[in-house]
Formats: C-alpha cells, structure tokens, sequence
C-alpha cells in the first residue's frame, strides 16, 4: 500500500503546512505549475517526488520534468499531465490517447479547481488536486491524500488551507 501526496499549482510557493503532509506520504505527485523549483527541491529532501511540467514553468521546470508522466503505482495506470480537462470534455491534446488507451487514474492540475469525478465510459476515477500555491483566483488552498493499494485507490481525503 501507498500513501499519496497529490498537489498542483504551487506558482513557488512551499511552507512547513504542506511539508507536515509530505512527510507522512509515502510519494508526493505534482500535477505541475511548479514555479520555482525549489518547491520540488524541498518535496525531494523529504519524499520520493513524480511531476509534470505546467504552462507556467521554465524552461528549467520543462528540463526536469516532462509534460506528460504515466506509469504504475502498485497495479495501477496513472497517468498525470497538466492540462487535461474534465470528463467527457477532455482537452484536445489527451482526448484521444485517452479514448485509446485508457489509465485507471487521470490526474491534471491547471484549474485551481478541486475535482474528483469517475468517468464511467471510460472506466477512469480523474482527480484535479485544486491549487496549493497562494496565486489565482481560488479561496481555499488544497491538495489531496489518498492510498493505493494493488488495483484499489481508497481513503480519499481533500486538506485545505486559507488562502492566505
């Protein structure tokens, strides 16, 4: 079993708040909008880190991390990517590969908007984590916890922060 860290939207930002929740996951996954990559810095001092690259980040953030990551935590497909959009209404750039090739986890960042939501024709659970940075329009700051174990993503839980 697997204790996930999942945030997105960090635009620099990184304080001892979200560090106390890195440290009790077992991986931190960044659904990208790094910003300075001391973020990740930190997040790898404490815990084993996958991300992707967001439309904000450097060139530096682009050489890092790339812009779509899929791979395998315990016997599930994940697969994380910045810009996805939502089911059914997913972004040009993921919508066929999707339709083609579906993982069991979708995960995107970009909206600042908390969503978790199955897509049934696709037999795929999507979670967008919100923004945990403190730049954007949203008011409450979130990520999500969650655990993995073999093909089963289970105690799902939304940690929020005030904005500022």
């Amino acid at each position: 079993m697997k204790k996930i860290l999942l945030l997105s939207d960090t635009h620099s930002y990184i304080d001892k708040n979200i560090l106390k929740h890195v440290k009790q996951a077992d991986e931190v996954w960044h659904a990208g909008d790094i910003g300075d990559l001391k973020v990740t810095d930190e997040i790898k001092k404490l815990k084993p880190l996958r991300g992707v690259y967001g439309n904000i980040d450097n060139a530096e953030a682009r050489a890092e991390f790339p812009e779509h990551n899929r791979f395998m935590c315990e016997d599930v497909d994940v697969w994380i990517t910045h810009i996805g959009g939502y089911p059914p209404n997913y972004n040009i750039r993921v919508r066929e590969e999707l339709r083609l090739n579906p993982p069991r986890l979708f995960i995107c960042g970009h909206s600042h908007i908390l969503k978790v939501m199955p897509d049934k024709k696709l037999n795929v659970l999507h979670m967008n984590p919100g923004a945990v940075g403190t730049h954007g329009f949203h008011k409450v700051r979130t990520m999500l916890r969650f655990t993995i174990d073999g093909k089963k993503i289970d105690n799902l839980e939304i940690i929020e922060f005030p904005r500022r």
